[in-house]
Parts: C-alpha cells; structure tokens; sequence
C-alpha cells in the first residue's frame, strides 16, 4: 500500500517524465541519420574548411601590418584613402580656419539674407 501512495504523491512528475521521454524516443527515431545530414551538406562543409585553411595559411604567410609600416594598425590605410598627410590636413584645416576668422571681422556683408 505504501507504494500505491507514493505513486499518487508522485503521479503529475512521473507522467510529465514518461511523456518527455516517449517525445524524444520519437524525435530521434523521425530525426535523419547524422550520415546523411553530412552527404547533403558535404560541399559546404568542404568549402568552409577550405576557406578556414586559405584564412589561416594567409595569417602565417602575410607578416602582420605594423611590422611592415612601422606604425599604429590603420593610419597607412587611412592616409591612403584620404590622399592627405596628416601634415596637409593641418595645414589645410589651418587655412580654412583663417578663412572663417576673415568672414567674421569683415561683417555682415558677406552673409546673403
């Protein structure tokens, strides 16, 4: 009789249980074999490692940037794309500095209403 008890102390647990574990025996006897998920994706699979091969092949041969230039990761890249050194930039943002300081002593007549 004591287990008859604990059975129905216990029966939402074990019946919540039985359930899990008859929905899983389910799912994986539905579920395809890992064998074939490979076989479908073996071209991606090969063109991903290949790629991460090329991606670390590439890192070992090329030496890192700031060993070849000598300077801060970046600022190469930077001057480059702007066509500017740092030195022009100066000088030009200095220029229209001066330009906006003339604008102003000069007036209001060089501002259109």
């Amino acid at each position: 009789m004591e287990i008859q008890k604990l059975l129905i102390k216990f029966k939402f647990p074990i019946l919540i249980v039985s359930i899990l574990s008859i929905l899983i025996i389910v799912f994986i006897n539905l579920a395809p074999r890992f064998l074939d998920v490979v076989k479908y994706f073996w071209p991606l699979l090969l063109s991903t490692a290949l790629f991460l091969v090329a991606v670390v092949v590439f890192g070992w041969i090329s030496p890192p940037v700031n060993e070849v230039y000598s300077e801060k990761t970046g600022e190469g890249i930077l001057d480059f794309v702007a066509g500017q050194t740092d030195e022009d930039l100066q000088t030009h943002l200095h220029e229209l500095h001066e330009g906006d300081e003339g604008k102003e002593e000069g007036g209001e007549s060089s501002r259109v209403e």
